[in-house]
């Protein structure tokens, strides 16, 4: 099924968890960059829920703060925003593309992060132009408080060849 409005491949929902090792596969972050830990909800290329744990072992709280460790709000941007990115990568033909962002707006931090906290973070992906550009409205919960929010605008490139 196409979407005549965007010219976009439709998916169905998907139903099944995807565990660390499945988003190794979809996204082309590995650590320390790679901050999601699994994935709860899944409609490609609409929308995608994750969880983050955050443990105090994090190489990021050796510096931010040690003595009061907060996790950075780029770093929950980052977050977010690869949870939308498996949303926009999780279909087949966009595996080879490489989710960059174009923009950030409307980023707002409404509570500290802290190890011990789980970070769910729902992205809803609002606009796609040519299955290459678009905008993922993002946003992050502790204990069902928001944490944070933005929207990601992205651009799905082509890798360059070395």
């Amino acid at each position: 099924m196409v979407d005549r409005k965007n010219n976009i491949p439709v998916y169905e929902k998907i139903t099944k968890v995807l565990d660390i090792t499945e988003i190794r596969k979809i996204l082309p972050h590995r650590y320390p960059m790679l901050l999601v830990d699994k994935v709860i909800e899944l409609e490609p290329m609409k929308r995608a829920v994750g969880v983050k744990c955050i443990t105090g072992n994090e190489l990021f709280f050796q510096g931010h703060f040690p003595e009061h460790p907060i996790m950075p709000g780029v770093l929950l941007i980052e977050a977010m925003a690869q949870v939308g990115g498996i949303a926009l990568m999780y279909p087949e033909e966009n595996r080879s593309k490489l989710p960059m962002f174009g923009r950030i707006s409307n980023a707002k931090f409404k509570r500290q992060v802290v190890p011990g906290d789980v970070l769910i973070t729902e992205a809803v992906i609002t606009k796609i132009v040519r299955n290459t550009m678009g905008v993922v409205k993002c946003v992050g919960r502790v204990d069902g408080q928001i944490a944070c929010q933005c929207e990601c605008h992205f651009a799905l490139a082509k890798p360059k060849k070395n």
